[in-house]
């Protein structure tokens, strides 16, 4: 089994709890942390996708909503504000370390098996290229996965790991990893390293949705996990509270929860 450091392409997946606070106004010096550090592991030779949420949350943010609008011209309304934020934000940090970022919106048609070339296409342009795709979800247009609320982006990111022939998939979230129990209920639950399989018991510790700024939850990084399977990909499941620790993991120590097929030791 190759080391992390030993991977080439990433695909990392940051929610919206990574970029905004409690408030959903943008958390400044997280999203710093985190594009100063995607630079740095970019510098040192990795390709890195960068598999986005957010555009809702900061369009609530800059719109000055304090709740999520149930109604989906609502959404889309945040969504459009939103994007133009976030994109406007990553071009503006990663330009400060000379890396050049491209958008990428998607939406389920575009993912369609007769339409997948032509993402595929483009990452791999891009990646020769140097520059740092951000994909999202179209939330603006993309009404199906609105009404749903199913947390898309979570199995978007493993598409698209899939799509790009990525070598990892890392799911930054607001919690270290998979546990045994819940960690905000129970006082002693313990963090599960690594997990072979995703089975019955596995998926018994998914709980339901996350904040009211995002729709994720450990259910749809389970699912995203079982995509990401079938791919042969790797996936870690890490706290993006702490952009930093991406350091130690692409130096092989042991960050978040790895869920792998592979046996063997790292």
């Amino acid at each position: 089994m190759k080391k992390i450091s030993e991977r080439k392409r990433i695909v990392v997946k940051v929610g919206t709890s990574t970029l905004t606070h409690r408030t959903g106004r943008l958390n400044i010096r997280k999203v710093e942390q985190l594009t100063k550090t995607l630079a740095d592991i970019h510098n040192a030779g990795y390709e890195v996708i960068l598999v986005s949420s957010g555009s809702i949350g900061l369009g609530m943010g800059k719109l000055g909503l304090r709740e999520r609008p149930k109604d989906t011209p609502g959404k889309q309304a945040c969504a459009a504000v939103g994007q133009c934020e976030l994109m406007h934000l990553y071009d503006n940090l990663f330009s400060d370390y000379g890396i050049t970022v491209a958008q990428i919106l998607l939406t389920k048609y575009s993912l369609l098996e007769d339409h997948r070339q032509n993402v595929e296409n483009a990452l791999e342009r891009l990646l020769t290229l140097s520059t740092v795709p951000v994909v999202n979800e179209n939330d603006t247009v993309a009404i199906d996965e609105l009404e749903l609320e199913v947390g898309e982006n979570d199995s978007l990111a493993a598409v698209v790991a899939t799509i790009a022939k990525a070598d990892l998939l890392i799911i930054m979230s607001d919690i270290d990893g998979l546990y045994n129990c819940d960690p905000r209920k129970s006082e002693d639950a313990k963090l599960i390293p690594v997990v072979h399989e995703i089975n019955d018991e596995i998926r018994g510790l998914a709980g339901g949705a996350g904040t009211k700024f995002g729709t994720g939850g450990m259910k749809t990084k389970i699912n995203a996990v079982e995509l990401a399977y079938e791919a042969g990909i790797d996936v870690v499941l890490m706290n993006g509270r702490y952009p930093k620790r991406l350091y130690d993991l692409f130096e092989d120590k042991e960050v978040g929860t790895l869920f792998t097929l592979s046996k063997e030791c790292i």
